[in-house]
């Protein structure tokens, strides 16, 4: 079978994301936040750019329906196991974000098999892109302070990386939960779950 180009970005996005964690868990690796910060932007790159090339181009298929949410959930995914094992991301925001996304997905294989396609909405696509640009965010914070420790001299004791980031992180799972609620009562409209 011969990928297009959208899905051959999406499965690049899968490859390059154990690349991305093993930069950003690579503690004698000099600027490993900002190393890793680049190969994540990458990856995130290419999730907006494989969607618009398969539309403008008439290559959406099946299997970019599949794969692309996928490896979104594990690019994000990877990005918060690897923040939890560096003490950046509380456990329960992991198992909030986990839980929402297996649920999601046995709904879109219950819609699948029902020849039903549930869009992503408004809330799906606002809680992707600010995980992406939390995350990123969040590894540009780590190598200024690993760097430039200076520059946060002056800011309150509380102020730790650890705590901004398991605040940003806290947002995305408000988010979680929010898109995750209004997924669930749209598919209600569409999907007999009586079946």
């Amino acid at each position: 079978m011969k990928l297009n180009v959208p899905n051959q970005l999406t499965i690049a996005r899968i490859v390059i994301t154990p690349v991305f964690l093993a930069l950003l868990l690579w503690d004698t690796l000099p600027h490993r936040f900002l190393i890793a910060a680049l190969v994540y932007s990458i990856a995130a790159i290419t999730d907006a750019i494989d969607g618009k090339l398969a539309r403008k181009n008439n290559q959406i298929t099946n299997f970019g329906k599949l794969l692309d949410p996928i490896a979104d959930k594990i690019l994000t995914t990877s990005a918060l196991l690897g923040f939890m094992m560096m003490d950046l991301c509380n456990i329960w925001i992991v198992m909030i974000v986990l839980t929402r996304e297996f649920t999601i997905s046995s709904i879109r294989m219950i819609a699948a098999a029902d020849g039903v396609v549930i869009p992503a909405n408004f809330w799906g696509k606002l809680k992707t892109v600010s995980q992406m640009t939390f995350t990123i965010l969040i590894m540009l914070l780590g190598e200024c302070y690993q760097y430039l420790p200076r520059v946060f001299e002056t800011l309150p004791h509380w102020m730790t990386l650890s705590n901004i980031s398991n605040c940003l992180l806290w947002i995305t799972a408000v988010l979680t939960v929010v898109s995750g609620v209004i997924y669930i009562k749209d598919s209600k409209n569409v999907i007999d779950f009586k079946k």
